[in-house]
C-alpha cells in the first residue's frame, strides 16, 4: 500500500502525486531518468522528503508490472 501517493480527480487531472502536493509521480521519475540526483530533486522541491522519492519509484515499478506494454523484440 502506498501512503505517500495520492490520486485526486480534481487535482493535476487525476495524475498520481506525492501527498497532495501537486508534484506528479511522473515528474519525479522523469527527473531520475534524466540523471538528476535525489538530493537535487529535494532541493528543487523542498516539500518533498526522501521517502517520497522512494515511494514514487516503487509506485512506478508496480505500475509497469501491472500492464502489458508493446515492446519490440531485442535483436
Amino acid at each position: 500500500m502506498y501512503v505517500r501517493i495520492t490520486i485526486n480527480p480534481n487535482q493535476m487531472s487525476g495524475e498520481p502525486c506525492i501527498r497532495n502536493l501537486r508534484i506528479p509521480i511522473a515528474t519525479i521519475i522523469t527527473m531520475i531518468a534524466q540523471g538528476i540526483t535525489h538530493d537535487k530533486i529535494l532541493e528543487y522541491y523542498p516539500d518533498l522528503e526522501k521517502d517520497d522519492i522512494t515511494e514514487a519509484l516503487n509506485f512506478a515499478a508496480e505500475t509497469v508490472r501491472e500492464r502489458e506494454l508493446p515492446l519490440t523484440k531485442a535483436e
